[in-house]
């Protein structure tokens, strides 16, 4: 006879679920989180390209008034060939050019904390730089080297290329004219082309690299949010360490009942009255001027309870009412420590008068 397979079994294990709040603290923790290198380096492009087109024309102009200066003021040009001159003017130069891309160099740096905060926020963690013997695991490496991700890394960069490529030859293309007659122009007109040509074409870029980072953010939150996917089983267990297992957590609740079901038990020696229906409530009362203006409950309770609370008002010579209405009417309506209502005062008050008569006959 052949046998059925329960395909439940394999069904278990496989990752079906959401990530749960914990799943992601902890895989944040990890350092595994959100982020797409292809969106930091496309902002990071564009915001760099918005400053030259702000800053650049100032930059251009400072730098032209400079090296006319300085070649207004030398009387030889075989001067400028000197050793002290060149070293001077190589100097001079450098550190004009540097002083030039501060702004531009600070403004990349800036960028690139802003787009990884906006994509992964304030993380701090040196998990990710801890020894994982899997890593040195030449067989994990291999299947790394050609898993899903590697693959996709490898397209995408193909895809890359094939696209900048393609805008720079279409680019070139629609420009050849203006860039072949570049030598006949004037040195700063050649500069200003130079910068204009060089603008359009780096704004084409970014425009390509804008598509590919949207794409490769949505691959990215993709792979990342199936990655972090539980079974049914991971949740259990979760819940289990977070929660506590079920069982656990009844014998908790039943210790806890027990507590407080003793600590009302030791309360009922101070009661005035003992009210019961009378088989199966109990209710101790109390009445203390100084502490309410209207007598409370002190201890109720029903069955095993009640027998409890009868037991202990006996031994301690608790005078016990019997009064079915009024049991019911103050178990249902009025919580341990809390005063009666006053509808019940006069029934209450006509059994603690009783109460109060039996001791003074005493």
């Amino acid at each position: 006879m052949e046998k059925k397979i329960d395909l439940q079994l394999f069904a278990e294990a496989e990752k079906t679920e959401k990530a749960t709040p914990k799943k992601r603290r902890d895989a944040r923790e990890e350092g595994q989180v959100l982020h797409s290198r292809e969106v930091t380096a496309a902002f990071i492009l564009f915001t760099t390209f918005l400053v030259l087109k702000v800053y650049g024309k100032y930059g251009f102009n400072y730098l032209l008034e400079y090296m006319t200066r300085v070649y207004k003021n030398i009387e030889n040009i075989d001067q400028l060939f000197y050793e002290n001159n060149l070293m001077i003017g190589f100097t001079k130069t450098v550190g004009i050019f540097f002083g030039l891309a501060i702004p531009i160099l600070i403004t990349a740096f800036i960028a690139a904390l802003a787009i990884n905060y906006l994509q992964v926020g304030f993380l701090f963690t040196t998990k990710p730089l801890k020894i994982k013997l899997d890593r040195i695991n030449p067989i994990e490496g291999f299947k790394r080297l050609f898993s899903k991700r590697a693959l996709m890394e490898l397209l995408k960069s193909i895809l890359k290329i094939l696209l900048i490529g393609y805008s720079a030859y279409s680019f070139i293309k629609n420009n050849i004219t203006r860039i072949i007659i570049l030598p006949r122009l004037e040195p700063t007109i050649i500069f200003r082309n130079i910068a204009d040509i060089s603008f359009s074409f780096g704004i084409r870029i970014i425009g390509v690299l804008t598509v590919l980072a949207f794409l490769d953010y949505l691959f990215q939150w993709r792979e990342y949010e199936k990655n972090l996917m539980m079974t049914k089983q991971e949740i259990k267990e979760e819940y289990k360490q977070t929660e506590g297992d079920p069982l656990v957590k009844s014998k908790i609740r039943e210790n806890q009942r027990k507590i407080a079901m003793s600590r009302m038990i030791q309360e009922v020696p101070k009661a005035d009255v003992i009210i019961t229906n009378p088989t199966h409530i109990a209710i101790a009362i109390k009445y203390d001027r100084e502490r309410y203006h209207a007598p409370y409950i002190l201890a109720k309770g029903v069955d095993i309870i009640a027998e409890n609370i009868k037991r202990v008002g006996e031994e301690n010579s608790i005078p016990v009412v019997e009064n079915k209405p009024l049991a019911r009417a103050l178990y249902d309506s009025v919580e341990i420590g809390d005063v009666i209502p006053e509808e019940l005062y006069e029934a209450v008050a006509e059994v603690l008068a009783y109460v109060y008569s039996l001791k003074d006959d005493y």
